[in-house]
């Protein structure tokens, strides 16, 4: 049997995140009532905590960087050449993206950051997602009884939340800092100032998004990016001023010139705008925290497998790794391995969407889904592969006490947005972040600059179902439930071995489990396992991306098993992946989007 369960990280905070995590799990909710989920007694075969080793020997591996554009990456080498720490790379980095990918994250989105400090073995993640204004309602995307559609709510004003990114940028670099504040905001300032060339993802994107949103009829983002009424074209040299000089403020003042004053009252009033304007205020933006939370690790095989708690999905990982070792010990061939995932992603997605929300606002039974005795059983139920497995129900399973009938069933889907990047630097220190502005150009609003993200529509919109309130209803305050999961796993002497990430929506938990799966046991390179065909198995399809081999023989295979295979020439992963060998770093970048992968030698 392998061990999958929540194990603190450090041990001088696993204290601390134990308390501070009991505490959400067994909160009163604000939708569901006073319902704690009282884990069970840990059996005796469970291991002890684990914590990651205290002391290491020297790194002399150097740094890598692998991120979604060439321009970003340079950014973080740029940091790390002048000795800064992983997560100032990350700063950089993400501050280059929010200006040539504005279709993915930005300066007006949010972030998760996973961040692992060698020296000490601590692993923290600081949750830098948008949150719900004050003013928000359960029902805020409910018109005359029904639902809005996507599209609907996607770039009205209800659907921007208070930006994170930027206050994530000030606590990380208050916690791991070694460079001035304001030099990581300088590549970004540069290259808005001077101009950078538009890529091919950019213009496709703007093709894409003009017919189905308001992008090229509000004024600010018009001008921009659809001068002479025409959107822009690859190579065009696009410069953005405002953004330099929302930057030198923030480089200069702190991230209060972010937070109070203009910029924050251009982020209200861009999202009170009408159409369907939203209640987002100054006073919202200006009380916004980033939140450290647990990290949630897990067993597989001799590997740990760490990566972040909830609202992120991170805990999906966990399960359809944990499940994939159970079923695979019936498989004999490769084809016989990938259906094996495929079972495990539909059980653990199952279970993600049924339970899955902020933990301040809803009980979560984290401990249970992620026991062994869960695991095992998960893994032994059989469906049809043509049937929609349903969530299982742990506190049934391991206490004889059904917890699963006090949550309708959820059915939101992210949109495949957002961004992925990967770090280690000249000390061993990594980075994995994902960042957002939800779907292509966030809300389409602009403020200083930057565009205003649309997360709100992470929520679930429908707020019940079956007369029962969902994990992931809307709450005040509160942070809508994500798919990104930045994730990193350790060997059996907690030596890093590997940082990944991607961005895709509900499909995020689908791409970076493969690249676990393909990396620890079917042996591949970080780049094969990246460019492994993608296989999102979420209900009742099983999507396979058949434009690189061997895509369609394994759309052929499932196919035969049973399943309903829907192929699709693309998927939207953006995955960045840093694989640790014993003299070297394995890094690989999406080619499904336009990243590059630098290593370099650091002093």
């Amino acid at each position: 049997m392998q061990y999958i369960g929540y194990l603190p990280v450090s041990k001088n905070d696993h204290q601390m995140n134990l308390s501070r995590f009991a505490g959400a799990v067994l909160a009163c909710t604000l939708i569901i009532g006073c319902a704690p989920f009282d884990s069970p007694r840990r059996d005796a075969d469970r291991p002890a905590e684990v914590d990651i080793r205290d002391a290491a020997a020297p790194w002399q591996r150097g740094a890598i960087v692998t991120a979604a554009n060439p321009h970003a990456v340079a950014a973080a080498v740029e940091v790390l050449e002048k000795g800064g720490h992983a997560v100032e790379a990350a700063i950089a980095a993400h501050a280059v993206l929010g200006l040539v990918e504005p279709q993915s994250s930005g300066l007006g989105g949010g972030a998760f950051m996973l961040v692992y400090e060698r020296a000490g073995g601590d692993l923290t993640f600081l949750d830098g997602r948008e949150s719900a204004p004050a003013g928000a309602t359960v029902d805020m995307f409910v018109r005359d009884g029904e639902a809005m559609s996507f599209l609907d709510a996607w770039q009205s004003g209800l659907a921007v939340g208070v930006p994170g990114a930027v206050a994530l940028y000030k606590r990380a670099h208050d916690d791991y800092g070694k460079l001035p504040w304001a030099e990581l905001f300088e590549p970004a300032i540069r290259l808005a100032e001077l101009g950078f060339k538009v890529s091919p993802r950019m213009a496709k994107s703007l093709v894409y998004v003009a017919p189905i949103g308001r992008l090229d009829e509000n004024p600010d983002t018009a001008a921009y990016f659809f001068p002479n009424g025409q959107p822009l074209q690859v190579g065009h040299l696009l410069r953005n001023p405002e953004y330099a000089a929302t930057l030198r403020r923030i480089a200069a003042e702190g991230i209060e010139a972010f937070y109070t004053g203009e910029i924050a009252e251009a982020i209200a009033k861009a999202a009170q705008a009408e159409p369907l304007g939203g209640t987002l205020s100054v006073e919202d933006i200006a009380s916004y925290e980033v939140i450290e939370r647990p990290v949630i690790c897990g067993r597989f095989r001799v590997q740990k497998i760490c990566t972040t708690s909830p609202p992120s999905s991170g805990i999906a990982q966990i399960m359809i790794a944990g499940i994939y070792d159970h079923l695979v010990t019936a498989a004999t061939t490769q084809q016989d391995k990938v259906a094996a995932f495929v079972d495990a992603q539909r059980l653990a997605y199952a279970d993600r969407d049924h339970y899955i929300g902020d933990p301040r606002s809803v009980s979560i039974p984290i401990d249970d889904l992620l026991h062994p005795d869960y695991i095992r059983h998960r893994a032994g139920e059989r469906f049809a592969p043509a049937e929609t497995p349903r969530h299982g129900d742990p506190g049934e399973v391991l206490r004889d006490r059904p917890i699963a009938h006090l949550l309708g069933p959820d059915k939101t889907r992210e949109a495949p947005g957002t961004t992925h990047l990967s770090i280690i630097d000249g000390q061993g220190n990594a980075v994995a972040m994902t960042a957002t502005v939800e779907f292509y150009f966030g809300s389409g609003r602009w403020a200083h600059g930057f565009l205003l993200n649309n997360e709100m529509t992470d929520f679930a919109r429908e707020p019940s179902a079956d007369g029962k309130p969902v994990a992931n209803a809307i709450v005040p305050g509160k942070r809508p439930r994500s798919s990104m999961s930045p994730t990193m796993v350790f060997d059996q002497d907690d030596e890093i071995v590997m940082v990944t990430g991607s961005p895709g929506g509900n499909s995020i938990p689908a791409y970076v489990s493969k690249t676990i799966v393909a990396v620890l046991d079917w042996g591949m390179s970080a780049q094969e396992a990246v460019d492994f065909p993608n296989i999102v198995a979420r209900g009742d399809k099983v999507r396979v991306e058949v434009a690189a081999s061997p895509g369609r023989a394994l759309a052929s295979d499932l196919r035969d098993r049973g399943y309903t295979v829907e192929e699709r020439e693309g998927e939207n992963s953006g995955l960045h992946v840093i694989v640790v060998r014993p003299d070297r770093l394995d890094g690989a970048a999406d080619k499904r989007r336009e990243g590059i992968v630098r290593t370099i030698s650091v002093r």
